[in-house]
């Protein structure tokens, strides 16, 4: 029985607006993408397949691709094109991706990696200042410097050519067709292109977006030829087409004259990676998210092991005993990925001994009952090797968006996908805007004589926070797809909705339209509208509290039974369709 009426009391309007700053050592970066018109959303059902983005034209597009009997795989390249067109601020061709496919058929689980990488030239010190202090977020992220070689079109093609059904070019075709034709601009998107100060300052941006000066209106027509031009070339060339070629030859002109050392051999050598699986177990649940470069995984994976270590809380609506003990699993979890998880190809990272059920539970042992923790340290996990690097808690930021999808074969898809910051480095190129991915890495790369792990070093992979997951059932059967956009926020997202879910048996509607709460190992996080005795009770137990927007993109689709339902966040303007 999946409760559908348990948490409606909790929910509040969300302000409208909000551009907000996270404090992090030595410098302030922006939060997550504003905060716009919450909309609430009935629980989408169907019988066969489902596919759940951040926006409609997405969604619309991945279900025409079931509907011609394509896959999951299929479904997620027709959403991916069409997201990079209608929801420019969060991902595109121009940035990179994590993807998690089951492949029902032969029970097998593939983790593909379309994270960015710096170029060859990149060094440690890429965003020190002369006197060796760090930059400021704002002068990071639109200079040349910030922009890594982007994976995700790389990904997606690796992935089309083992499990997708469809050709390639028809995948594109729908994202081509409506680039051509144009949409209508919705709220989320005029109101990001009013409050970024950035994106009107490169002349290319500021001629698509800011016509006559101006934020396109609400409701106006938008079309982009450009992106249609370049939509055309990756149908007929795949990623080779940003890699090589006119559309390489225009990133590169733009990159190199705002300062980047981005060569064409360094977007001629992209790779993407396949990764190991890292799956771990929640009650009798079968939870598989992402490894490194992301710490997504781990850390989602950690924070339900310690939950589920802890005496269990037979209450059903959430209560301030949950909410503190699932903010005293997120500082310990935080504490573990801010020191030991980046691009393993690089640092040896202790991924077993992180989400050890023996090293959850002594992380357990940590959390009072009276009193919280305050600021978590790192622990010692089995299988850690070498020195201890220095500690650098980076805040990864989104522009991020969120695909998840279950087709009628029973395979699966969880896909997050960035550009990082919103709009990225706001640079337009040939109708694309290029991420701004390399400000994920550690600004500084030692900390007190030591090493940072995530420091930047010539090809590595900036650490992430996306979470990609599925979920597998007692049986080992598919039950959900889930994940969300968010920066770091996104580690709390998932576990939280994850936790709801199975649990406490919330249905996934429900679930993403409960208030967020959590810690990323510093204030205990409530999200505007949550119930103020949360705040009251729990500055009882020693929590510095800090009320904030929190404007997470969550997308579930859940195989329950015979059956699928979905979960579409309302905090952004996205739709979950099937038949």
């Amino acid at each position: 029985m999946w409760a559908v009426d348990r948490i409606a009391p909790l929910i509040r309007p969300a302000a409208l607006l909000g551009w907000l700053f996270i404090a992090i050592p030595a410098f302030a970066q922006p939060a997550p993408e504003a905060a716009s018109q919450r909309q609430e959303k009935a629980e989408a059902r169907a019988r066969t397949y489902m596919a759940a983005t951040a926006h409609p034209l997405a969604t619309e597009a991945a279900v025409a691709m079931l509907r011609r009997g394509g896959n999951a795989l299929d479904a997620a390249v027709a959403a991916q094109m069409m997201l990079g067109l209608v929801e420019p601020q969060s991902s595109g061709i121009g940035g990179g991706a994590l993807i998690l496919y089951w492949d029902a058929a032969n029970k097998q689980l593939h983790a593909f990696d379309g994270r960015e990488t710096a170029p060859a030239a990149a060094r440690p010190e890429r965003f020190l200042k002369p006197d060796g202090k760090p930059m400021g977020f704002a002068e990071a992220v639109p200079s040349g410097l910030s922009v890594g070689v982007p994976g995700a079109v790389a990904a997606l093609e690796m992935a089309h050519k083992t499990h997708g059904r469809l050709p390639w070019s028809a995948l594109i075709a729908p994202a081509i067709a409506r680039a051509e034709q144009g949409f209508a601009v919705t709220p989320r998107l005029h109101q990001l292109l009013t409050v970024d100060p950035l994106l009107r300052n490169d002349a290319d941006a500021a001629s698509l977006y800011y016509p006559d000066g101006k934020p396109l209106a609400v409701g106006a027509h938008f079309s982009n030829p450009a992106y249609a031009q370049s939509l055309r070339q990756i149908a007929g060339q795949g990623a080779a087409a940003l890699q090589r070629g006119p559309l390489a030859d225009a990133m590169l002109a733009k990159l190199q004259a705002r300062g980047s050392d981005m060569t064409a051999t360094d977007l001629a050598a992209y790779q993407p990676k396949q990764r190991p699986e890292l799956c771990g177990s929640f009650r009798v649940y079968r939870i598989c998210g992402f490894g490194p470069p992301s710490s997504g995984g781990i850390a989602v994976l950690q924070i339900l092991g310690i939950l589920e270590a802890l005496d269990p809380n037979p209450s059903a609506a959430f209560s301030v005993v949950d909410i503190h003990r699932f903010s005293e699993a997120g500082r310990l979890a935080f504490a573990d990925r801010d020191l030991y998880v980046a691009d393993s190809d690089f640092v040896s990272v202790p991924v077993a001994g992180l989400i050890d059920k023996g090293y959850l539970a002594e992380r357990a042992r940590l959390i009072r009952t009276d009193a919280s923790l305050g600021k978590a340290q790192a622990g010692s996990p089995p299988g850690r090797r070498g020195a201890l690097p220095g500690l650098w808690p980076q805040a990864d930021l989104p522009g991020t968006s969120h695909v998840s999808i279950i087709d009628s074969q029973g395979n699966g898809l969880s896909m997050t996908t960035t550009i990082e910051s919103a709009f990225g480095a706001r640079m337009l190129v040939a109708g694309f805007l290029l991420n701004n991915q390399l400000t994920d890495f550690s600004f500084m790369p030692e900390i007190e004589g030591r090493l940072v792990a995530n420091r930047i070093q010539p090809g590595k992979r900036p650490r992430s926070s996306m979470a990609p997951t599925l979920v597998f059932d007692a049986r080992g059967d598919l039950l959900m797809a889930a994940g969300s956009p968010g920066g770091s926020m996104i580690i709390n997202y998932v576990a939280q909705n994850l936790f709801t879910i199975l649990d406490r048996g919330f249905s996934p509607q429900m679930a993403v339209s409960q208030p967020h709460f959590g810690s990323r190992n510093g204030p205990t996080e409530l999200e505007t509208g949550a119930d103020p005795a949360w705040a009251e009770a729990l500055q009882r137990l020693g929590h510095r509290v800090q009320t904030l927007e929190m404007t997470s993109g969550l997308h579930i689709v859940m195989r329950p039974g015979n059956g699928l339902l979905g979960g579409v966040d309302p905090r952004r303007e996205g739709l979950a369709l099937g038949d």
